[in-house]
């Protein structure tokens, strides 16, 4: 390797990693999604801490979340992240409701996480990762990965094993507290845990895509092979033509 060829290599690796950096920031929703995943139900427990109100709390915790939805509508922004913490907010507020039980309010949320991560496991010992069908479509490389990129696949798999272990590490601690905590106690560590395992389960996926060969981009290759029978094509009807003039001649 020549002096010159290092930088030239530092520089693609360094691209590498920006692409990457910005399909996670993209696919998680960035530092705004963490804001919306968190918020309705910081709301909820600061309220219930307070006064032991379950309809208020339930409340405040519903329409804050709708209003982020209205605020992305508004900004035109990408609504993904708000309407899921909408669908959460409200299945816990129903559930809520109807059980009389404010602990309840979080049950929902608790057994999507368990879900969850139980996916990342099963679809990565399945060997179609999870994080992969999250993140191919987002590096346009759809899955490519599952055939053509062997190195890209094992770096899916260390990534999804790395949230199911995470998010079944959440359970652990959380389902105990649902039974032995109170409202108020269960509710706090729920908003502690929100950001640290998240934050740490996409600093590790960032760390094993950085490092993994660069996805190939299926919709550039779909371009080139559409151009090319184009080309081709055209070639077919100059040449016909070309052949008929002679004739004519």
């Amino acid at each position: 390797m020549t002096s010159l060829d290092k930088p030239t290599e530092d520089t693609q690796a360094d691209d590498a990693r920006a692409v990457t950096e910005a399909a996670l920031f993209e696919a998680f929703g960035g530092v705004r999604g963490m804001v919306e995943t968190v918020l309705p139900g910081l709301l909820f427990v600061t309220i219930f801490t307070i006064n032991k109100d379950l309809h208020l709390s339930a409340i405040a915790a519903l329409v804050v979340s709708l209003l982020l939805v209205v605020v992305r509508l508004v900004t035109r922004d990408t609504v993904k992240h708000a309407f899921s913490g909408v669908f959460g907010v409200a299945f816990g507020v129903v559930f809520a409701m109807m059980t009389g039980n404010a602990k309840n309010f979080y049950l929902p949320g608790m057994l999507y996480t368990l879900g969850l991560g139980l996916a990342y496991v099963i679809t990565t010992l399945a060997g179609v990762p999870l994080m992969g069908l999250i993140l191919g479509p987002v590096f346009k490389e759809n899955l490519s990965w599952r055939t053509r990129n062997p190195g890209r696949k094992k770096a899916y798999a260390k990534a999804s094993y790395a949230w199911g272990g995470i998010l079944l590490a959440k359970c652990a601690i959380l389902f105990p507290l649902y039974w032995w905590a109170d409202t108020a106690q269960l509710g706090w560590v729920l908003v502690a845990l929100k950001i640290p395992p998240f934050l740490l389960a996409v600093w590790l996926t960032w760390v094993f895509l950085a490092k993994a060969p660069a996805p190939i981009d299926v919709f550039a290759e779909m371009e080139a092979e559409e151009k090319a029978e184009e080309e081709r094509k055209r070639a077919e009807r100059e040449e016909t033509a070309g052949g008929r003039h002679r004739r004519e001649a």
